[in-house]
Order: structure tokens, then sequence, then C-alpha cells
């Protein structure tokens, strides 16, 4: 379906020529020196900014629903400690919808509802899932601060500084919204059976878990530590795999022919995290193999390659890496599902039959 326009949309807008994405009418560079998380929450859900009493309805209502049911908990705490991160927040956000009550209800601040309860419970799921994996008690959630600043308290059990806090707000921001992906064309084609919201996320989650979607960030990150505990030389390294025909993760895309936006908004971020935390290398790694790739192949990198090192940076681990992706980019599969519901029509593609027709059947006996 390359190429192929499946639906309309005021969510997003993404300029591949030009290396230029919007959000609701606003560039990514405009929200990205300004907005807040929430506030992208908000722009997505009704495709305009909050006032400053609407801001303030909507972090309350964020907040207030933090909470996870008792039985997710419990799902959290008797999972393997072995389980892929990705595949237990899936299953937790499926087992929400048991605790939201089924109306006969489509009207929009009924699907709002539901996905500010999603995008304010998935950080909780993420947080404790990581903590009782490593044998941590779970943090409770606050009932106040940024939806960035309760999250990073909840997984490291301290508050977070302000650079610390306006980091992963960021890293949000840049992640909430992008365009008729795999993931969000996912959600879409659900809500489309007028199937429940929970169900979308679910499998909106499910196709963002895949490598060449949003677990590329994680693979990342695995290629960086692996040039760092091989010893490496970096453009060897890159070189080499070039030759054996192997794809270097975190580099082109399928909509973008320059820089991606969001890559060069985390490379500055990536370079000033890096030598304040002592990762420097890493960094340095980093713009070789940007160098390397350009003058090799001439494709530049993507949204994953510079937020691996920046969660890293962070002390946040590799296989969480997707979930702070899927905890940010629900605020853009919820807005596509509501917009989806507003003028819903079943999708409902054609394949092309490449297959033999009219065989003659032969009993099993014989064959």
């Amino acid at each position: 379906m390359a190429g192929i326009v499946a639906f309309s949309s005021t969510k997003s807008f993404i300029d591949g020529q030009e290396g230029k994405l919007i959000y609701a009418g606003y560039t990514i560079d405009t929200l990205a020196e300004n907005a807040t998380f929430e506030e992208v929450c908000f722009l997505l859900w009704n495709d305009r900014l909050p006032t400053k009493s609407e801001l303030d309805e909507l972090n309350t209502r964020l907040q207030n629903q933090r909470t996870l049911p008792d039985t997710v908990l419990d799902y959290l705490r008797n999972t393997s400690t072995e389980a892929e991160p990705m595949s237990v927040l899936r299953t937790a956000v499926s087992m929400l919808s048991d605790f939201h009550k089924v109306e006969a209800n489509t009207s929009k601040e009924y699907h709002i509802n539901k996905a500010i309860s999603i995008t304010s419970k998935m950080p909780t799921i993420i947080a404790a899932f990581d903590r009782i994996r490593n044998g941590k008690e779970v943090i409770a959630p606050l009932s106040e601060q940024s939806t960035a600043f309760n999250f990073l308290y909840m997984l490291n059990g301290e508050e977070p500084g302000e650079q610390a806090e306006k980091t992963m707000d960021l890293c949000l921001i840049l992640h909430a919204e992008h365009g008729m992906n795999a993931s969000t064309f996912t959600s879409r084609t659900i809500c489309s059976t007028e199937s429940d919201m929970y169900s979308s996320i679910a499998g909106a989650i499910g196709a963002l878990k895949g490598p060449l979607h949003g677990g590329a960030n994680q693979a990342v990150m695995k290629m960086l530590l692996e040039i760092e505990e091989k010893d490496a030389d970096p453009v060897e390294y890159i070189k080499e795999r070039l030759a054996d025909k192997q794809k270097i993760m975190g580099f082109g895309h399928r909509v973008y022919k320059t820089m991606d936006p969001r890559a060069r908004i985390l490379r500055g971020m990536s370079k000033q995290l890096s030598k304040e935390t002592g990762h420097e290398m890493l960094f340095e790694w980093s713009e070789a193999i940007l160098k390397t790739m350009k003058d090799e192949k001439g494709i530049d990198p993507n949204v994953d390659f510079f937020s691996a090192t920046v969660y890293y940076s962070m002390g946040i681990k590799p296989d969480l890496y997707t979930c702070i992706f899927a905890m940010s980019r629900v605020s853009g599969w919820t807005g596509h599902y509501i917009e989806q519901a507003e003028n819903n029509r079943l999708v409902r593609p054609r394949a092309l039959y490449t297959g033999e027709k009219d065989l003659d059947w032969v009993p099993v006996e014989k064959r």
C-alpha cells in the first residue's frame, strides 16, 4: 500500500522532501520549543490548543486517572519477569477495557474520556513492570505533576530534576504523532469495525513492537553497545555490515528524503545529554556512523537513531525504549481513533490473488 491514500486526516502532515512535520497546524519545531506533552494531547484530540482552563482541567483529569486496577497490578506482579515489556504493555492495556463501563455512546467526549484513561495509565504500567521485574516495590503515581515528571518518579523512585523532566517531555512530544504509519493504520482499521478503543490501542502496540517500526530505537542501542563491547571502530563496523548487506537500524525512512526533523532535534539533545552524563563516546560514535551512512548510502537518520542515545543517557534500559515510544504515540493513536469514529467507514482493501485456481480434488489416500 506504499503511497496509497487510505484516510483523510487533520492530525499531522509530513513533507518528506523538506523534512517538515506538522501536528494539527503546528510545526514540530514550534511544539518542541513551546508546548508540553499534555498540550499536544489536547491538540491531537481536538485539533486546537487548549485555553488555560482547559489545560488545567486536562492535567487534573490525567493526574487523577493514573492508578491501575488491582487486577492489572496483580498481572504485572505475576507475569514472567523475563517477558518483553512491549508484550506486557499490550496485555495490560487490553485488560484495562474490563474496567471501563460499556455504553451505547459514540460521542467525542466519551472517546476522549477513554483516551485520557489510557494515556494516564500507560506510564504507570511501564514503570510498575520495570520495578517488579527488578525486585523493587511499585511506586504509586502522583496526583500532581506532569506525565514526564510522574513517569520518571515512578520508574526511578525519586523526583526527577527540571532538566530530566524537560527532556522526557520533549521526547514524548516528538513521538506523539506521525501520519499513517503501520501502528496508526492498525489503530484506525480496528476502529473502523466499531471495536472499542482499548482493542484499537492494543493492536497498535502490537504493530509498534516490530523492529521495522517502533522497535528500531532498541536495535540502535544494541548496535552501539555491541561496538563498545567489541571495542570496534564504528566506521569499520558499519562498512562491514553494509558489505554483508545488513540493514543499519535508525537510518532511512519511507517518507523523509532528508533528515527526519525529529532526529535533528534529538541530535542536539543527545549531544548535550551525553556530555552531561559522561556518554560522550556514544554521541561521537553516532556522529561517525551518521557520516558513514551519508557517504556510503546517501541516507539520513530517522527519529530512532538519536532517541536511543538520549534514553540511554537518561539511564533508561534499552528494552523500555519502545514502551516509551508507545506511551507517547498513544496520544496520536487515540486522536486518530476519535477522528475515524466521527466519520467511520469499514476499512476493507483488496488483495491481488497470485495462487492457482480450480484445482482437481485428490483423495487423501492418493496424495
